[in-house]
């Protein structure tokens, strides 16, 4: 599990992404299509289309982080928008889940045959 301070915002871009995309490419799709300030000390969370890659980019105040997850097997469970969305807010615990495999709609952990 991750540890994100509660104070920290994450925004989740709906949509996926190209995963070639690096810092320059998210930090850009972060301001542009998120329209959020990278340098506000968000989380700003990525997905590919086949939901088995993410990305997140951090400003911690001095540079750009760029954290990546890759699954071996199974596809991340993501969140969607019911309007016409960009991006949505989660906590930093929802995130954990997430990033951990547990599906946020009902609260409960994949199978492992699921995943």
């Amino acid at each position: 599990m991750m540890a994100i301070p509660a104070a920290v915002k994450i925004f989740v871009a709906v949509e996926p992404i190209d995963m070639r995309k690096q810092f320059n490419g998210l930090w850009g799709l972060a301001s542009e299509k998120l329209q959020e300030d990278p340098k506000g000390g968000a989380m700003f969370v990525f997905i590919n289309k086949t939901r088995d890659r993410l990305k997140i980019l951090y400003w911690d105040g001095t540079g750009a982080w760029v954290l990546a997850k890759r699954l071996e097997k199974g596809r991340f469970s993501w969140p969607q928008s019911a309007s016409a969305q960009t991006k949505l807010s989660l906590t930093p615990e929802a995130l954990s889940m997430l990033v951990s495999g547990i599906e946020l709609k009902d609260g409960l952990r994949k199978a492992w045959y699921e995943r």
